[in-house]
């Protein structure tokens, strides 16, 4: 379920939540609040408003029933859209439902638009700019915001996009501050990561009580896959086919608990790159590997690789790996290779527990380090580690490893975590996955080895 202020800002309403429900409206324009309240009373939703504050005192609608009042008929015609220097901004009224927020917050990052339509489901979303925008722009915040598949003819744009997704972009493009335009792609796109990363950390789930963040957690994924469920012990298990899916299967897994409840009263202290908590557990073990996990699946669509790409996010991983071990058999029956993201540390390929109970085969390792070296990520190398869900995966014959994701001092209150090493562990992810041919040929030559385990070709690192 959506909060009040995502369902407003996914329209393109520009209102900040000040409190629990009560938003600042002093940089709307009163032709599109207008819009908002009118909306609001269509739903017969009781709210107040004085001085600029709008506080919503209903409980918040489902975004099937917001954009049924949002979506009436004719809207879109109108002369809503032309932005002019001096004049007033664009009229959420007279643009497109699904569109509407995209195209606001565009001209907000001063890429003024003159036309746009959200295809209605008949054809693609589009948007045409004036003759002064520079397309190369618009084309980085919309990739650095989920739209994929950009064609550019002249100053318009097409965006292969279902225009449901549109609404994820918009809530995307709200976070772009207007001094990132001066960056490039991948400065803007570690803006969203490590936005998503302080979510994820600010979210309670300790072992046994994963609700919130497996709920924070289906609703990010289910519009990035083909396949989401959340199983009988409660983890979530996910499936998205990759182009022809012929190829490799691939399965990346993170786990939802924490040790111990995140303290309420905390904040997160950021020195530089280094994030620490002000008052217990950080929750980077594993927040960390859940947030790489949601944003590789969001780059999915933007890498060329023809196969599957499984998730699972378990639940009760620190009282004993619980949720891992409940996984249905079936799940895991075609996993050719299981990255774990759930490591202490930089760096570290873990290959096996203790260095006497493999997860893979020296060959497996290796090729991770030289994926790594490849992608000009230094420092990575195999190494042996402790317990995790690894050892789950590995127990059924699939070659796996344990992953860095750089938080040190786990379950204390020194806990910290490097938020670069994080993001590195995200650009080693994508390079396994733009490497999935070349993987599969090394799955294969250690298949045809003699093993002792399982004939699946694991042997002590």
């Amino acid at each position: 379920m959506k909060r009040w202020n995502q369902l407003f800002i996914r329209q393109g309403f520009i209102v900040e939540e000040k409190g629990l429900n009560s938003f600042s409206c002093f940089q709307e324009t009163e032709e599109n609040l207008a819009f908002l309240m009118e909306s609001l009373e269509k739903l017969a939703v009781v709210f107040t408003y004085e001085i600029g504050m709008l506080d919503v005192l209903s409980p918040v609608v489902s975004e099937d029933e917001w954009l049924r009042v949002m979506d009436f008929e004719f809207r879109g015609r109108g002369e809503g859209l032309w932005f002019r220097p001096g004049q007033e901004e664009p009229k959420i009224k007279e643009l497109d439902t699904y569109i509407s927020g995209v195209v606001r917050h565009l001209n907000r990052l001063g890429l003024h638009t003159k036309g746009c339509c959200d295809g209605h489901e008949r054809r693609l979303p589009s948007i045409s700019f004036a003759d002064w925008v520079d397309m190369e722009q618009v084309v980085k915040v919309l990739q650095a915001a989920g739209a994929n598949r950009i064609h550019i003819r002249e100053n318009r744009i097409t965006i292969g996009t279902p225009r449901i997704q549109l609404l994820d972009v918009t809530e995307k493009l709200a976070k772009i501050r207007p001094h990132w335009m001066n960056e490039n792609f991948e400065f803007i796109t570690k803006q969203f990561f490590l936005q998503q990363l302080e979510e994820c950390l600010s979210i309670q789930g300790e072992s046994g009580n994963e609700d919130t963040i497996r709920q924070y957690v289906v609703e990010k994924m289910t519009p990035l896959v083909d396949h989401i469920t959340v199983d009988s012990k409660g983890n979530i298990l996910a499936q998205k086919n990759c182009g022809n899916a012929q190829g490799p299967v691939l399965l990346f897994n993170a786990h939802l608990d924490t040790v111990e409840e995140i303290s309420a009263a905390r904040t997160i202290m950021k020195s530089g790159a280094v994030w620490s908590s002000s008052e217990g557990i950080l929750g980077a073990d594993d927040r960390a590997g859940v947030t790489i996990l949601l944003e590789l699946a969001q780059r999915l669509d933007s890498i060329k690789f023809n196969g599957k790409v499984k998730f699972i996010f378990t639940v009760e991983e620190e009282i004993g790996l619980v949720g891992a071990r409940k996984v249905d058999e079936y799940f895991l029956w075609d996993v050719e290779a299981a990255f774990v993201v759930d490591r202490r540390n930089n760096g570290d390929i873990v290959t096996s527990c203790g260095g006497y109970e493999a997860f893979c085969h020296q060959r497996f390792g290796e090729f991770v380090e030289d994926v790594a070296l490849s992608n000009g990520l230094d420092g990575w190398k195999c190494t042996r580690g402790g317990s995790s869900d690894t050892r789950i995966w590995a127990s059924h014959g699939i070659q796996s490893v344990n992953l860095s994701v750089g938080y040190q001092n786990e379950h204390t209150d020194d806990e910290i975590l490097d938020t670069d090493a994080c993001y590195n562990t995200l650009q080693l992810l994508v390079g396994v996955v733009n490497n999935a041919r070349e993987l599969r040929r090394v799955v294969r030559s250690i298949q045809m080895l003699e093993s002792p385990v399982g004939g699946r070709g694991l042997k002590k690192a």
